[in-house]
């Protein structure tokens, strides 16, 4: 039953629209994360690769996150970042099409994604492109050329969301391989990377995943395609036998082999925590009741808000668990909002950028950031000049 607001470390009279970009922190995660400390590194010390099961962390924790995303078991890993999971499996989809030459993405794909392309296309120095069009062109762009379809599911901006099924058939009807960044969608909106069949998924845990700042990406692999990879990442624990400290290097068992470096076990102990409240929740009913508190944003912004616009699509089932507004000072009004206890972020070049989640949010908590916001807009509180200097971090 929703929302489960008590499970979570929330400031008092604050509310919280920012899950989009980190999730608050489970209340159980602090103790968790203790007894990893002090019981399993503190007295079991190196002993706790074996005794504690560190070492199989990354694969375990990848199957509890795997019906999140509709994966089969035995198909997520854990661990590195989602540039390093971008990396992996991009280059792997390659791999998959050593005819074709052009990566195709969208205007609207998370920067990072774009930029691990372009490094990836210059070490490889095969007369590789990157292809990038507007995010409504996509579909035309998809031909007998491409060697792969490279997107974000929902943007990262507007919280505009493509359709992951007909986009990964009409990339297939290409023969060209399917790549998704579920940043933005996984535990925000019902996926089913099974029913798709996209090659690959990536994302990271951090966001609508609650597991804190830093927490290990996840990389999806088809279970049909997995085996046929050759790792260009060919870290020592994605080896078949990493302990047997072969010279050369032979690719693990499956998604087994996209494991690079040592699991970020202390990150790993808040994520596992983490997952463990989606345990009984049901990814359908997590996204009804994200629109209807979207939907109640959007109507009370609105109505009492005139001189915001709203940027993401009208449509819910267009768009993922975020609504943002465009206001040419909207960084002012945004840090404005903040020091009013309702936290959303901003996204250049003016947009206010709000999380809708579900675990704990409800209806109060929306009426509640309308008001403050309409008193932020309605008195220009932005005007102020404590909120016009712009910070590192937006």
């Amino acid at each position: 039953m929703l929302p489960i607001k008590h499970c979570f470390s929330l400031p008092a009279d604050t509310v919280y629209l920012d899950g989009n970009s980190l999730g608050p922190l489970p209340v159980h995660a602090q103790e968790n994360l203790s007894r990893v400390l002090q019981q399993e590194w503190g007295q079991h010390l190196i002993q706790g690769w074996n005794l504690d099961g560190w070492m199989e962390q990354p694969a375990r924790l990848g199957n509890t996150l795997a019906p999140i995303i509709g994966a089969e078991p035995n198909t997520v890993m854990l661990g590195d970042t989602l540039s390093i999971k971008v990396f992996q499996a991009l280059s792997a989809a390659l791999g998959l099409r050593p005819e074709r030459r052009v990566i195709l993405s969208d205007s609207g794909n998370f920067p990072t994604d774009l930029y691990m392309a372009e490094g990836l296309i210059h070490g490889l120095q095969q007369d590789y492109e990157l292809k990038v069009v507007e995010p409504d062109a996509i579909e035309a762009a998809i031909d007998d050329s491409i060697a792969v379809v490279m997107l974000t599911h929902v943007d990262y901006c507007t919280g505009r969301m493509h359709d992951m099924d007909r986009i990964t058939q009409a990339t297939h009807q290409a023969g060209a391989v399917s790549l998704w960044d579920l940043a933005h969608s996984a535990g925000a909106v019902d996926i089913d990377v099974s029913q798709c069949r996209c090659e690959f998924a990536v994302g990271c845990t951090y966001k609508y995943l609650n597991a804190g700042p830093g927490a290990p990406a996840f990389i999806y692999a088809r279970p049909d395609i997995a085996d046929k990879i050759e790792p260009i990442l060919s870290g020592w624990l994605g080896h078949d036998k990493p302990f047997a400290f072969e010279r050369k290097y032979r690719a693990g068992e499956s998604v087994e082999r996209f494991r690079v470096g040592t699991p970020p076990v202390l990150q790993m102990a808040v994520l596992e925590s983490a997952l463990a409240l989606w345990q009984g929740l049901s990814m359908a009913e997590v996204r009804k009741r994200s629109i209807e508190l979207s939907e109640l944003f959007i109507e009370g912004v609105e109505s009492r808000c005139p001189m915001l616009d709203l940027a993401s699509p009208r449509d819910a089932q267009q768009r993922g668990s975020q609504v943002s507004f465009a206001f040419e000072h909207g960084y002012a009004a945004m840090q404005a909002l903040i020091a009013n206890n309702v936290i959303g972020d901003f996204r250049q070049p003016n947009l206010m950028r709000f999380g809708f989640t579900p675990l704990y949010l409800d209806e109060k908590d929306i009426e509640r950031a309308v008001d403050i916001l309409s008193d932020v807009m309605t008195n220009r509180l932005w005007n102020k000049p404590e909120f016009q200097k712009v910070k590192a971090v937006t």
